[in-house]
C-alpha cells in the first residue's frame, strides 16, 4: 500500500514509519519540523530512518538510505496549496495522519497554534483525501476527548461533549470533521485516540522525559495534584501495532446502524473510533516509583495542584480495537520503563 504519514519526525511518526516499510508499505513521510521541543531530535529520529540532512530543506523529497520505499519531505500541512500538490502527485491508497500540535497545558498558551494545526490543517488532509480517491484515512485522536467523563474504563460509546482543554477541543472537532467528510463523501475515516504515549525517542515535554531527566540530574520533579492522578500509560510499540493494523482495517457502510442510539464510535458512514491504551492505569505516585526503580535513585518531590487542562483519571477499554484487528497493548510498564531510560541513557550519554 502507498501511505501518506504525517508527522513523520514525531516520536509516534517515526516510529510508524518504521514499522509500515518494515511491513512492506510505500510510505511519503512529511512534517513541518516546528521548534515546540528542540528540532534537534526531530532531525536524529528521521536520521534513524536513514533520512540525511536534507532533510532541513522545505518541499525536498529525501530518499532514505535505509530502506527504498521511505521517502521525507519538510512540508506543513497548514500550506493549503503543496498539501493539494503532494496528495495529486502522490496518489496515495491510505493516509496515517499523527501531525498536530500536541500538549494540554500548552494550548492554553498558546491556543491559536491549535485551531492552525489541528483544525485548519486537518482540514487540509480531508479535502486531499475525499478529491483524490483514498482509501482509507487513519487519524490521531486523543483520549483527552473523554475529559470530564466519570466512567471508567472510557469506552468508545461515551459520550465526549465536555472537554476540558482546547487541545482536547481541537481532537474533538478532528473527529467531527472526520464523520461529515465520510457521510458526505462515503470517505472510509478511522480515528485513534491514544491513551499516555512514552517510550524510546519520546517527547521531552512529557512526564516521562521529564521526570527521567530531572531524576538523573538530582534536580526536584513536579508531582501534580500531589501524585493522586492515573494515567492509562501505553508503550510506543503498542500504539504502532494499532496504528498499522488498523490501516488495513478499511471501515464499511453500515446500513444496520441505529440512529436512535447514536452510537458514536461507529456510524452508518464508513467511519469507526478506537481507543488504544494498556488497559490498565497506574496513579502517578506509582509510575514514579518505577522510573525511580529503574534509575536507581529516589526523586525529590515537588508536590503541586491539579493543573488546569488536567484530568483525574484516564482509563482505556480497547476491546473494540482488539475485536477489529486481535491486537491488544500488551507491554508492561516495568518494561516499558526499562526500555525508555535505556534509550535516554544512550542518547544523552547519561
Amino acid at each position: 500500500m502507498k501511505i501518506l504519514l504525517t508527522g513523520a519526525a514525531g516520536f509516534i511518526g517515526s516510529a510508524t514509519a518504521e514499522q509500515l516499510v518494515k511491513e512492506g508499505n510505500e510510505v511519503v513521510g512529511i512534517d513541518n519540523i516546528n521548534d515546540y521541543y528542540t528540532p534537534q531530535l526531530k532531525y536524529d529520529r528521521l536520521q534513524a530512518l536513514g533520512i540525511n540532512s536534507e532533510a532541513k530543506e522545505w518541499n525536498k523529497p529525501v530518499k532514505s538510505e535505509k530502506w527504498d520505499s521511505l521517502t521525507f519531505c519538510r512540508m506543513d500541512i497548514k500550506d493549503k496549496k503543496e498539501i493539494t500538490e503532494l496528495f495529486k502527485k502522490g496518489k496515495f491508497e491510505g493516509v496515517v495522519h499523527l501531525a498536530a500540535q500536541p500538549g494540554v497545558r500548552y494550548s492554553i498558551e498558546n491556543p491559536e497554534a491549535y485551531i492552525e494545526n489541528n483544525v485548519n490543517g486537518f482540514l487540509n488532509i480531508l479535502e486531499g483525501c475525499r478529491k483524490n480517491d483514498v482509501k482509507h484515512l487513519v487519524f490521531a485522536s486523543s483520549s483527552s476527548v473523554y475529559g470530564l467523563n466519570g466512567k471508567t474504563p472510557f469506552s468508545e460509546k461515551d459520550g465526549t461533549s465536555h472537554p476540558v482543554s482546547l487541545y482536547a477541543a481541537t481532537k474533538k472537532s478532528n473527529e467531527m470533521m472526520a464523520h461529515s467528510y465520510s457521510c458526505v463523501f462515503g470517505l472510509p475515516v478511522t480515528g485513534l485516540r491514544f491513551f499516555t504515549v512514552y517510550g524510546p525517542w519520546g517527547r521531552p515535554d512529557m512526564s516521562p522525559h521529564l521526570f527521567i531527566d530531572a531524576i538523573m540530574h538530582k534536580r526536584p520533579i513536579k508531582v501534580f495534584n500531589h501524585g493522586d492522578m492515573w494515567r492509562d500509560f501505553t508503550y510506543i510499540d503498542d500504539i504502532v501495532a494499532g496504528i498499522t493494523k488498523i490501516i488495513h482495517k478499511t471501515p464499511e457502510v453500515d446500513n444496520n446502524w441505529d440512529s436512535k442510539s447514536m452510537d458514536p464510535s461507529c456510524s452508518s458512514a464508513p467511519y469507526r473510533i478506537y481507543n488504544i491504551g494498556s488497559q490498565h492505569p497506574i496513579r502517578l505516585i506509582d509510575y514514579i516509583s518505577t522510573i525511580e526503580e529503574e534509575i536507581g535513585w529516589e526523586a525529590e518531590k515537588d508536590m503541586q495542584p491539579m493543573q488546569p487542562g488536567d484530568v483525574y483519571r484516564t482509563y482505556a477499554d480497547s476491546s473494540a480495537l482488539a475485536q477489529t484487528t486481535g491486537f491488544t497493548p500488551c507491554t508492561s510498564l516495568k518494561d516499558g520503563i526499562h526500555k525508555t531510560v535505556e534509550w535516554y541513557r544512550s542518547y544523552y550519554k547519561v
